[in-house]
């Protein structure tokens, strides 16, 4: 008996390339070789012994992944926000009532709406949005198995068997996030975003909680997160920035937009972050922030530039380029606040 070839074997590596090929691909370039490297990973679930429990979640969070994200390409150059909030909202809640208020006033801006399938925050989100500007992220539980009526037959709703799976697509397509209160599942979703953004593992995105006039869930929130995590040091003031309060509806739906008033997006070129903007700033504006920010630069300066080598896309925008430190996020927004204030 022959031994088993590694997943590297020229071999394998050939038919590999070569089924790359029969469905189009070019295993030349960077695209197939990241095929590749997918179809290896698979193969060496064999060698590793992995048992059916593990090839099954292994297989079905891959399936949905790309799945979902197929959905979701088709509208990639539209803005999104993810809303959340709890289920058990009943539709003349006064929560339930700004949830409408808001998706109908953001989506009026052209922007889509990404909210849960089920009732409550989520089906609110939708109404106010339409389904036409709606995704509905679905999550099966034996509790609440059945889309709400509004996205129900809607080809942008997606069912995830796997909570993990459908919380990275709900941040992975979203640039802002607004909060309802909400149970567990609320808390869950907001800290685990201020936890992704406080530690650079997801980019800056404004974050607005809402509560309408008369109810102080989010105060009692900010309380305990200046009485708790702050005060025994767990967490920074500037982290405090990352996340805004609302109990006016149209004022959130602002800050959303304000955030994007100048500044467009955000990436890294090797260990500069670049921040591309919709207008160049002056030189009078630069050294403002470089007077300013000096402290979450780790070497030289701010500058502003045109495209850097490496980067793809967006190549119309003027930048701002530095080496930024990767610890101090919340002046980071800061940042972005005062750039998008230069604007009028």
């Amino acid at each position: 008996m022959e031994p088993h070839l590694s997943v590297h074997d020229q071999r394998i590596t050939e038919q590999i390339n070569t089924l790359i090929e029969l469905v189009g691909g070019d295993p030349g370039d960077f695209s197939g070789s990241l095929v590749r490297e997918m179809m290896q990973t698979s193969l060496r679930l064999i060698g590793d012994g992995a048992d059916l429990g593990e090839q099954k979640l292994i297989t079905r969070s891959f399936k949905e992944l790309r799945y979902a994200l197929k959905v979701f390409r088709r509208y990639g150059d539209v803005k999104k926000i993810s809303i959340f909030g709890s289920a058990r909202t009943p539709s003349d809640h006064p929560d339930y009532r700004a949830a409408v208020r808001f998706a109908k006033s953001i989506s009026e801006k052209d922007w889509m709406v990404i909210t849960g399938a089920g009732p409550g925050i989520m089906e609110a989100g939708h109404e106010g949005a339409g389904s036409a500007k709606s995704f509905g992220v679905n999550i099966r539980l034996p509790f609440e198995a059945e889309a709400n009526k509004v996205i129900r037959d809607d080809p942008k709703l997606v069912t995830f068997r796997y909570f993990f799976t459908r919380k990275l697509v709900f941040l992975s397509q979203a640039e802002a996030l607004a909060l309802f209160p909400g149970g567990f599942g609320t808390l869950d979703e907001g800290f685990e975003v201020l936890t992704m953004i406080q530690t650079g593992k997801s980019p800056l995105i404004p974050i607005v909680m809402i509560e309408p006039p008369g109810n102080d869930y989010w105060a009692n929130f900010d309380r305990y997160i200046r009485g708790e995590l702050l005060a025994n040091n767990w967490i920074s003031e500037e982290d405090l920035n990352l996340y805004h309060i609302f109990s006016d509806v149209d004022a959130a739906v602002q800050h959303v937009l304000d955030f994007y008033r100048n500044f467009h997006s955000q990436r890294y070129v090797r260990d500069r972050l670049v921040m591309r903007l919709r207008q160049p700033l002056d030189n009078n504006q630069l050294d403002a922030l470089n007077a300013d920010f000096a402290d979450i630069v780790a070497e030289g300066r701010i500058e502003q530039s045109g495209p850097l080598k490496g980067e793809e896309d967006n190549l119309d925008l003027p930048r701002l380029t530095f080496l930024f430190d990767r610890y101090h996020y919340g002046r980071l927004r800061q940042l972005i606040d005062r750039i998008n204030g230069f604007v009028g």
